[in-house]
């Protein structure tokens, strides 16, 4: 079991089905045999909660990666290009960090960091 941590459930929530949203367009071309989604939880090495939103599409190009968290870039023909900057403010607020790194295989890794709760009011 993971510790609790200090965190808006909702924003929380909002954040994590974004990921989880994303993750999923991102398998649309895939074969529906080599897909998977998969969200991990655990404590990182600097004490905090770590959720980690794992999947099997195309991945990122390194120029796309530098973008990701930018107001307005979009990957996706139909995208705003919102979504992960607005992630990234929610996470932010909450003192964590919101970051991205290729899955080792194959496809992307969408996490996010948040505090625990000890010691916090």
């Amino acid at each position: 079991k993971l510790p609790t941590v200090f965190a808006d459930r909702v924003m929380v929530e909002q954040v994590l089905l974004n990921l989880v949203k994303n993750a999923i367009e991102a398998m649309r071309e895939v074969a529906a045999a080599k897909r998977e989604l998969r969200i991990e939880g655990r404590v990182n090495l600097d004490g905090e909660i770590e959720v980690r939103v794992c999947d099997r599409g195309s991945g990122l190009s390194a120029e796309e990666s530098e973008q990701l968290f930018s107001p307005f870039f979009t990957t996706k023909t139909d995208g705003l290009g919102i979504g992960l900057a607005i992630c990234r403010s929610i996470i932010e607020y909450h003192e964590g960090r919101l970051f991205f790194e290729p899955r080792e295989g194959g496809g992307s890794v969408f996490g996010f960091t948040l505090p625990r709760s000890e010691g916090r009011i």
